[in-house]
């Protein structure tokens, strides 16, 4: 590219060279020469480039303006393919999988029979995915409290059921073998678990600000799959915050939304006798002397059991440990909170709930229910202490403050 194209003629015959070459470059032991007609045939090579880039610009143009004539048109074909895209994938996913269309109605009820998992049950065998029935409504099951150990099938249940709900929402068929859906406006999960450990945040807080986000923003026409709900803190802990968010939500002067609620806080189904629309169900397993064999089959009632200890056998826990565990847990069964469990009213409110729109909610840190009133953020700015206050507690008493009041509910104080 430098140089150009040339002939190049050793010494010993550069006597020979014809009298029209034109020398371009002298070596040590030849010579490089080139003429007219190289010259010609060397521009119109290196010159093909520019006009090959020339001429594609041009064709880029042409093709430019065209598209820019037709925009309207060609975004209209894109979205319609698109769409039969989505529909064609949809179909073939149906037809594959043996889905059925679901039935809508605007009675607030989900009735599913034979449900399954739509990814689940492709990861399983010879169709040895085991369905199960769901039934939900505003009146009197509005509240589906599931336990069961696990492994047992709690979690892939409760997603099923979302999913199934989903599908009927965007118009696909459902894995089932007959679904009535109702219209739903948002669906609510609070599932799985992990520490943030950029914000500061444990398990526990995360867990709660999803939590507090789920009775904030949900509606009677919303789902709610809760899996576990206090399980990051301590057992009585736990077991409270779980009660009083079940109560909160069965009322329906202040949410009413329909649930499916997890948990291994076996005192929860006591629930089921004192909340009118709030019903037990259970994995059912089958005992074979110290071991267990899920059935997978979601059934009427309450685990009398968590049957932990044949999990973690059948997880490979060495004997050693199990044994151990059986002796502690038989001294701990002594100690039994049934009875005062039992009897635990149940508290009514008569509040109405008001949803916060998307925008207002702020995730870092929310209460669970409406605690901060005027009165006490006053209060608490007239017991600091401005005098020994310094500049770093002053920007962090701002920073609580602020917080308590964009977390508080509006219908509060």
């Amino acid at each position: 590219k430098v140089f150009g194209y040339y002939f190049e003629v050793t010494n010993s015959y550069k006597e020979m060279v014809p009298e029209d070459y034109i020398r371009k470059q002298t070596l040590a032991n030849a010579e490089r020469y080139t003429n007219q007609q190289l010259k010609e045939l060397e521009d119109l090579i290196l010159n093909a480039e520019d006009k090959l880039f020339a001429l594609e610009y041009q064709c880029f143009t042409e093709i430019r303006d065209k598209m820019e004539e037709n925009l309207g048109r060609v975004q209209k074909t894109a979205r319609a393919v698109a769409l039969l895209d989505a529909f064609a994938s949809l179909s073939l996913v149906a037809e594959r999988n043996r889905y059925i269309c679901p039935d809508i109605n605007t009675k607030g009820i989900i009735d599913i029979k034979g449900g399954r998992h739509p990814v689940v049950e492709k990861m399983i065998p010879n169709d040895m995915f085991i369905d199960n029935d769901t039934y939900l409504d505003g009146k009197k099951n509005c509240i589906s409290i599931i336990t069961g150990p696990n492994m047992a099938g709690k979690s892939t249940y409760m997603r099923q059921v979302a999913l199934i709900v989903l599908m009927a929402q965007i118009g696909s068929f459902v894995p089932a073998s007959n679904a009535n859906i109702c219209i739903t406006d948002r669906i609510f999960t609070r599932v799985g678990a992990s520490d943030d450990l950029a914000s500061g945040q444990s398990t526990f807080m995360i867990e709660m600000n999803e939590v507090a986000n789920i009775l904030r923003n949900a509606t009677p026409d919303s789902l709610l799959i809760l899996d576990e709900i206090g399980r990051g803190t301590s057992t009585f802990d736990g077991l409270s915050i779980a009660w009083a968010v079940i109560e909160h939500i069965s009322n329906k002067k202040l949410l009413g939304a329909k649930t499916l609620f997890a948990t291994h806080y076996h005192e929860l189904t006591e629930l089921e006798g004192k909340i009118s629309n709030v019903n037990n169900y259970c994995i059912a397993v089958k005992e074979k002397g110290d071991d267990i064999v899920f059935l997978r089959k979601i059934i009427k009632g309450g685990a009398d059991k968590s049957y932990g200890i044949q999990v973690a056998k059948l997880a490979g826990v060495p004997d050693m440990v199990i044994d151990r565990a059986k002796e502690i847990v038989g001294q701990l069964s002594d100690n039994d909170i049934s009875e005062k469990i039992a009897s635990i009213t149940v508290e009514q409110k008569n509040e109405k709930h008001i949803p916060i729109r998307y925008e207002e909610v702020e995730l870092e840190q929310m209460s669970l229910f409406d605690t901060v009133k005027d009165e006490d953020i006053l209060n608490e700015l007239k017991e600091i202490d401005i005098s020994n206050l310094t500049p770093m507690d002053a920007m962090n008493t701002l920073y609580r403050l602020q917080n308590k009041l964009r977390n508080r509910w509006e219908g509060g104080a």
